[in-house]
């Protein structure tokens, strides 16, 4: 399978646009909607005369091997491996990991399309989805360009993920490691399985080329807004982590039945179990990506509105 889903190059001035799809294996929706993306943008000039788009589009398929067994990742996941030191590793000659090769790929990819184009900027769109139902969310960097984007895309936005997390393409995507100015998002659009996720990650990506100027905001249609906006009706707009459950293989981790994104608990409330025993919630607050899934390095997450 090819890594490059699509490009939309054009001679006008603007950002590059990356989207990448399946970083996590069992995640498709994010090529399913980059793939309608690449039809739109090929159209749209036919059904609207007016239509003028700045800047280039790349998409990318993030972790192929994986995707192609349809599971989170072969060896470890893909978004805790965003580091230079592991792409010196697999330069000198490592390749003990699958998902570093992975990533030097990637990147080196990235690095080329910025040359060919001349890009003098870059805004990188990581799209996923959960293991679990309920709702929709964005995840900015620091940058406040990144937060900008995330509050544009209509779903809420979740800060302080990157103190709890490391290696993610939140952490890599920056000026230092591309040599221009650049910014990444992580969309979260549903759960794995669920046709509409892809139908919420078309609309995230509309959305974000409009807050990019990439496209003007009469070429984006009402009904991407409100699929959005419908979806995250009655959640909080702005989320802090406070707590994250790292987990091992070792740990036996076992996620209790009928949690959803969002969900309210309290502190002390029995959620999980593991090796040794009963998993209680350190917090009162609102549960973020309960695993339902055999892989991944995190059990859960929870987060409190920022009014609260």
């Amino acid at each position: 399978m090819d890594r490059i889903i699509g490009r939309y190059r054009t001679e006008n001035e603007g950002p590059l646009l990356v989207i990448l799809g399946a970083v996590h294996g069992n995640e498709p929706a994010g090529v399913k909607a980059t793939e309608v993306i690449f039809k739109m943008l090929d159209i749209e000039p036919y059904i609207n005369a007016d239509f003028q788009f700045k800047g280039n589009v790349l998409g990318l398929i993030g972790n192929v091997q994986a995707h192609q067994k349809k599971q989170r990742f072969i060896k470890r996941d893909l978004n805790r491996c965003w580091t230079m030191r592991n792409i010196e590793m697999v330069k000198s000659g490592d390749t003990s990991v699958p998902e570093k090769s992975e990533m030097l790929e990637i990147y080196e990819t990235i690095l080329a399309e910025i040359k060919e184009v001349n890009a003098k900027k870059m805004v990188v769109l990581d799209m996923h989805t959960t293991s679990s139902d309920g709702g929709i969310f964005s995840i900015p960097s620091l940058d406040p360009l990144s937060l900008a984007i995330a509050e544009e895309l209509h779903a809420p936005v979740v800060t302080g993920m990157l103190k709890g997390l490391g290696g993610t393409s939140l952490h890599f995507f920056n000026k230092e490691n591309f040599g221009i100015e650049t910014t990444a998002v992580v969309f979260e659009s549903g759960q794995h399985d669920e046709p509409l996720s892809v139908n919420r990650a078309v609309a995230a990506i509309i959305n974000c080329m409009r807050t990019i100027e990439c496209i003007k905001p009469d070429d984006v249609k009402n009904k991407h807004d409100e699929l959005l906006i419908a979806f995250s009706k009655n959640l909080p707009k702005v989320n802090e982590l406070v707590y994250s459950h790292a987990i091992t293989a070792e740990d036996a981790f076992s996620m209790k039945p009928g949690f959803s994104n969002f969900q309210t608990i309290k502190k002390g409330e029995h959620v999980a179990n593991d090796r040794n025993g009963k998993v209680l919630s350190p917090f009162a607050g609102r549960m973020l990506m309960p695993l339902y899934q055999a892989q991944g390095e995190d059990g859960f997450f929870i987060i409190k509105d920022q009014e609260s």
